[in-house]
């Protein structure tokens, strides 16, 4: 019998079993939240998270996975501690570490591996599950901008698929749908510009030079909305979307020459494409991250979601500019990194992470040494670059390299960094 339409949108026939890495932050408690709205859909196998073991034991007792796995033995152990405690009779393997992690990402049953993890601690699990023929829903940065030479052959070695659970590559993702192998002419990735937005060059360097301290505060805090204090600063540097230009390369093969950034202050255009013809399609959506994840975990269907439809008269105006590149040195120091291949990608991924904390933690940093140390990073790696035959050794080996070199290097800069 033909389903009526409301069946059909509600993507009724399909069910996928997934493994969350990260369940206590932020990708994983949306993730957690589009379970809980269709439930029908959806079933949690596995769990890991960081320390968090209260919230662990919540999500465990609802969701009742196979694995869970915490960061540390510690956390297990209080994990385990909690679940007797609260008198719960369906406990589940509960691990620690990296052994606990890789668990998790290749449990049997589950189908498609959410990565919510934070950091190069997300390569790993990823590789194993891809070995296992799971499907990622990606959020998790390093394991294309740092592991892509290893990622993509394993991908097309054994033919699963990498959705993106970010909100400018999902973008991208849906614009292709329906395009043609072959039609795509150009990547067009939206940025909201980040703090400094509004500022002009010559304004952003006076501030940087005369007052550090509001530079500081500024630079942590989104015009836009709230976000990790990491993702925030990279904003501010527009570091996050010289990234995005080199997951945008590795996830949809598009040469470097061929993506582009433009500035897009609403944040409601969340990427483009372009095709042979000069068509762009654009995707457009409030700023939620839930809708990227729901995509990438019910693709190719479509849900039924309770948010909030998209009203553009009540936006009333998109407006667009291109990006200062002098302003912003990373977006520069990105392309150079993708077009380099290689591990200089690991190197500008790990001395962006190590530069991005010590101007964080406040130590002296000044925010305009974060692109000199990032490149010269990428300089210093120049003798050892390695562009073919890259291993997952080689990525870890290249970001421990420039985490040690950004932190020596920031003692010798002229802001005198005691680190």
């Amino acid at each position: 019998m033909r389903k009526t339409l409301d069946e059909a949108l509600k993507g009724a026939s399909f069910k996928k079993r997934l493994s969350l890495l990260g369940s206590t932050g932020s990708i994983g408690t949306q993730t957690l939240q589009i379970v809980d709205a269709c439930p029908e859909n959806f079933e949690i196998d596995a769990l890991s998270a960081g320390t968090n073991s209260a919230l662990m034991a919540d999500q465990v007792m609802q969701y009742k996975p196979k694995v869970a796995a915490m960061a540390t033995k510690e956390a297990a152990d209080d994990l385990a501690e909690r679940l007797k405690a609260y008198g719960f009779d369906e406990m589940p393997e509960i691990l620690f570490g990296d052994e606990g992690t890789v668990a998790a990402a290749t449990v049997d049953s589950a189908d498609t591996v959410v990565t919510g993890i934070v950091g190069a601690a997300g390569l790993l699990p990823t590789i194993e599950a891809i070995k296992l023929g799971k499907d990622i829903a990606l959020a998790n940065k390093e394991t294309l901008i740092s592991g892509g030479p290893v990622i993509n052959p394993l991908v097309e070695k054994y033919g699963v698929n990498i959705l993106a659970a970010d909100s400018e590559h999902s973008a991208i993702f849906q614009c292709l749908q329906g395009v043609p192998e072959g039609a795509l002419r150009r990547i067009i990735l939206t940025a909201s510009g980040g703090a400094f937005r509004d500022f002009s060059k010559e304004e952003l360097f006076s501030l940087c030079e005369n007052e550090p301290e509001f530079i500081q505060k500024k630079a942590t805090t989104h015009p836009n909305w709230d976000m990790g204090a990491k993702i925030t600063l990279d904003s501010a540097t527009m570091m996050n979307k010289g990234l995005e230009v080199i997951e945008a390369h590795y996830l949809f093969g598009a040469s470097y020459d061929d993506i582009d950034i433009v500035i897009h202050p609403q944040s409601i255009i969340h990427s483009m494409v372009e095709t042979k013809d000069t068509s762009c399609i654009a995707q457009l959506g409030w700023a939620d991250m839930r809708l990227p994840i729901v995509y990438s975990i019910s693709w190719p269907h479509r849900l039924t979601m309770p948010y909030k439809p998209l009203d553009l008269a009540e936006i009333g105006s998109l407006t667009f500019k291109k990006p200062d590149r002098e302003k912003y040195p990373c977006i520069d120091l990105a392309y150079a990194a993708g077009n380099a291949g290689g591990t200089m990608t690991a190197v500008l991924n790990a001395a962006n992470e190590a530069a991005n904390e010590m101007f964080r933690a406040d130590v002296g940093l000044g925010f305009l040494d974060i692109p000199k140390l990032i490149e010269g990073a990428m300089e210093e790696h120049k003798a050892d670059h390695k562009t073919t035959d890259v291993t997952l050794d080689d990525i870890l080996a290249c970001d421990a390299w420039a985490r040690e070199y950004v932190a020596k290097a920031s003692v010798k800069n002229e802001s005198k960094i005691i680190v």
